[in-house]
């Protein structure tokens, strides 16, 4: 959707977003003002906190273990973050696509600032064979670490959030200093685990990269600005199969890729674990949906404390190896499911449809993951922010929640490898078409070639050498027009350092060309 937007207004954008997520940060070190905010005395502010006075209410308060948490008014810095920011950047990335989130990410932005320094990677990502081959399990157990590192100490902490973060960017550069290029976003990133789980084969207003012109700067493609003040392509082809440049492709090429599995079923399982331990921990759901987690002074004092209390009774198992634990069981459980689910649903489908492939139950099952995990997310993600608001305002908020994720799930159900092949190559083919010494109209029952759906169109270029060879051609002219027939997709290609201008450029400015390998069902 932003794909078509210059890259000099996005990188103000950029700018803007990434000085608010600084302001942020050093909030969270120094920040004598905005305790107003919150406040239950400040009528003003949206953001007043009634649990504050009711804290010393036993019937009223927010309770941990059957005890009252003591509440003062606080910074709103970790508030604002894991209850505003973060449900944001999870819709933004379904309902927009990836594309939408890369360009604006400030932690990208941030990642990228070696490149702009003009310095070289170190090492060529191409020789770590390992990481390539491997990076969605790293990605997994960045995640994990990260959200249980989250209940344990950086939620309400704000020093150890500001620390967490800053590392984070400080890791980000890192590694483009290492390998160059967007490594940090295809191989290390956690987020980018989460872009991958809801994105799918695209986002729900995403744009489409494989249906553009030949040589177009696509999606969220690496891009500057040269000297003229024209956009050009700053591509280093740090990843084949870029889901920057198509994410369809990415999809589908990375579909059995080593950990691909346990990216989506056990990603779903951590969201369930996640937010059941605020339950299995607290011994109520109240302590989650008042955000009182967000901002609690004692939390980093009960580490070594219970960390399960159920049915009214505590568990002597310490929450900072209960935590961890919960969530280990959830994404075990999840992925133990659902390759089970997967396995049943196969064979049904093998059973009404011979025809039908292990691709497309397998992408049926990671595609109904996404729906049931952004749906949870957001019965319990933004929910204490949302909970202030106007009761009718809450409806219409999880009836978009609902709306948007069928919508994503009615359009991304049916997808097929096949599909976005012969979209990719429906323009090709329609160009190698009407070079050939025949009027195709007169086949068409009054449409034009342009009217004909991509699958119609391949199955004309597969019929036509046949037909060519039945008409009343002369023996050369038929078999000069066989030969112009080329059955092949639209060229893969990594362009870097040349100038579009209206999203086109010469063919010959074509370097580069990126390795890509989609697997089949029948090479698994």
């Amino acid at each position: 959707m932003l794909s078509t937007l210059s890259e000099k207004k996005l990188h103000i954008v950029r700018w803007c977003i990434f000085l608010a997520w600084c302001l942020l940060i050093v909030s969270l070190f120094y920040d004598p003002f905005s305790t107003v905010l919150s406040d239950p005395q400040t009528s003003w502010s949206w953001l007043a906190d009634r649990h504050v006075a009711l804290s010393a209410d036993p019937s009223e308060c927010i309770k941990v273990q059957d005890q009252c948490i003591p509440l003062s008014p606080y910074p709103i810095g970790t508030r604002i973050f894991w209850g505003m920011v973060v449900p944001s950047a999870i819709f933004i990335v379904l309902v927009f696509g990836h594309e939408f989130w890369r360009r604006i990410c400030p932690l990208y932005f941030f990642s990228q600032l070696p490149r702009a320094l003009k310095i070289e990677p170190l090492f060529d990502i191409e020789r770590n064979t390992w990481l390539k081959q491997n990076h969605f399990y790293v990605q997994f157990v960045l995640f994990y670490l990260g959200i249980t590192a989250r209940i344990l100490f950086v939620n309400s902490s704000r020093a150890t959030a500001g620390t967490f973060f800053i590392l984070t960017l400080l890791f980000a550069a890192g590694m483009v200093i290492l390998y160059g290029g967007r490594s940090w976003c295809h191989y290390v990133c956690p987020f980018g685990l989460v872009q991958t789980v809801f994105t799918g084969p695209r986002g729900l207003l995403a744009s489409q990269a494989h249906t553009v012109k030949p040589y177009s700067i696509t999606q969220s493609m690496c891009r500057s600005i040269d000297s003229a003040g024209n956009e050009q392509s700053a591509c280093i082809s740090c990843k084949s199969a870029c889901m920057d440049i198509d994410a369809e492709q990415s999809y589908w090429t990375q579909l059995y890729k080593p950990g691909r599995r346990l990216v989506q079923y056990g990603y779903l399982g951590l969201v369930i674990g996640y937010f059941c331990y605020y339950w299995l921990y607290s011994g109520n759901f109240a302590y989650y949906f008042s955000g009182v987690w967000s901002h609690e002074m004692l939390s980093v004092d009960t580490l070594l404390g219970p960390g399960l209390y159920i049915s009214q009774r505590a568990f002597a198992i310490p929450k900072l190896i209960a935590a961890p634990l919960t969530l280990a069981i959830f994404a075990a459980a999840s992925c133990w499911i659902c390759t089970r689910v997967e396995r049943f649903y196969r064979g049904t489908l093998k059973r009404k449809d011979p025809m039908a492939t292990a691709e497309q139950s397998l992408h049926r099952m990671f595609s109904v993951c996404t729906f049931i995990a952004f749906n949870i997310f957001f019965i319990y993600g933004g929910r204490p922010e949302v909970n202030n608001l106007p009761i009718f305002v809450q409806f219409g908020f999880q009836m978009l929640i609902a709306m948007v994720s069928s919508l994503w799930l009615y359009r991304t159900w049916d997808r097929r490898e096949e599909q976005y092949e012969q979209e990719r190559a429906a323009e090709k083919h329609r160009r190698q078409i009407r070079k050939l010494p025949v009027n195709i109209s007169s086949f068409l029952k009054g449409r034009t070639l342009e009217q004909l759906e991509a699958k119609e169109v391949a199955v004309l270029f597969e019929a036509l050498p046949s037909l060519l060879n039945t008409l009343s051609l002369p023996s050369q002219a038929a078999a000069q027009a066989v030969e112009k027939i080329e059955i092949s997709p639209l060229p893969k290609t990594a362009l870097r350092n040349r100038n579009f201008v209206n999203n086109e450029a010469p063919k010959t400015q074509c370097i580069n060309r990126a390795k890509t390998h989609i697997p089949s069902s029948r090479q698994l």
